[in-house]
């Protein structure tokens, strides 16, 4: 686990509810603190949820408690029985993220040994709902990142990196192991960003004008998102293939080195076009230009594969070359297709680009 927010505010909603209980002289202020510590969230938006169920399946797990204990008294058998109840009950509602919570509440309610049931019950319910208050106000209070400059930098992060290995690997200068262990780490830092992308799906916005906006982002760094994994997924075909394109001619195999190394400086290129550091209609790799280069690069291959029926042992390497080339195309696809969103966004939104995000690179 790595030292974060996240970490910093549990231990502060911890200690937050444990003072309130105390100050509210409520019997086992530790509860509180227990309580506090399953509902911390990384959004406020996720807070107000988590709130919300937490709420719902502790009144659940209080009202299973104080039916069994007064009807079937408190004891090992019946809270195990009534622990059973209450997490069927909680799967039936779709309430299965609170259950561990839900299921202390019900073992320190029906751990009774109070005359007073019902009061003694009653507190220990509230002692409960102030940790999951306290984290609530933990959360509003200390604001969580903002999400969308945490999002555009690990998109850009991974894209640089991707980048540097697909010039290096056309080139045939890195080492096989390398490259294939960075696209591992590469694949899981893409997890990260659709989480990062989640969080800030997350995010609500207050007017029809952001609502707009952020509607238009969203579409945006979906793209930017795709077109990270499209280049990702160029890298691993070179990465796998490489002795195939070693063996290449050196004529068509300096097309495809020139061609990659063109992509690759139009991804860089969107990106300093989105935060505004290039004009919109700055487009290096679109237009006739780029579709002449396409189709000059398709005509030499359907020369090499008429070349190669007539030497037999060169057909494998064609069918494997097939791999690279399709990954290619269906990447710099991507990259025009984001390069049409970012002049759209530009012409209605150029004033939104944060300052943070105009600062990220």
């Amino acid at each position: 686990m790595k030292l974060g927010a996240r970490i910093f505010k549990t231990g502060i909603a911890i200690s937050l509810a444990l003072f309130l209980a105390t100050l509210l002289e409520l019997p086992t202020p530790v509860f509180a603190g227990v309580a506090a510590i399953f509902a911390i969230q990384p959004s406020i938006y996720r807070s107000y949820l988590t709130l919300l169920d937490q709420v719902y399946g502790n009144l659940i797990g209080a009202s299973i408690a104080v039916i069994f204990v007064l009807t079937l008294g408190p004891n090992y058998l019946t809270i195990g029985v009534a622990a059973i109840l209450a997490i069927i009950i909680m799967l039936k509602l779709k309430l299965e993220n609170t259950v561990p919570l839900t299921l202390v509440t019900l073992i320190i309610i029906m751990d009774s040994q109070s005359d007073d049931f019902l009061v003694f019950a009653s507190l220990r319910f509230l002692t409960v709902l102030l940790g999951i208050l306290s984290a609530f106000i933990v959360n509003m209070i200390f604001l969580p990142p903002k999400y969308e400059t945490r999002l555009f930098q690990s998109i850009h992060s991974v894209s640089e990196d991707v980048i540097r290995w697909i010039r290096i690997s056309i080139r045939h200068a890195s080492d096989h192991s390398s490259v294939k262990e960075d696209i591992d780490k590469l694949t899981e830092k893409l997890t990260k960003v659709d989480q990062w992308y989640s969080f800030y799906k997350e995010e609500r916005s207050y007017t029809k004008k952001q609502q707009y906006t952020k509607a238009r982002k969203l579409v945006l760094y979906r793209q930017m998102i795709t077109t990270s994994k499209k280049s990702l997924e160029v890298l691993r075909r070179l990465n796998r293939y490489e002795n195939e394109l070693k063996d290449l001619p050196e004529q068509f195999h300096m097309m495809v080195q020139e061609r990659l190394e063109s992509l690759a400086s139009y991804h860089e290129q969107l990106y300093m076009k989105y935060i505004g550091k290039l004009r919109p209609e700055h487009s290096e790799s679109s237009g006739p230009d780029a579709v002449l280069k396409r189709n000059e690069v398709m005509s030499i291959f359907v020369k090499e594969i008429n070349l190669s029926t007539e030497v037999e042992e060169d057909e494998f390497s064609v069918y494997h070359l097939m791999h690279v080339l399709s990954a290619l195309l269906d990447y710099e696809e991507q990259l025009e297709h984001l390069d049409l969103l970012i002049i759209a966004y530009h012409n209605y939104h150029s004033e939104e680009v944060d300052s943070d995000i105009e600062n990220a690179i």
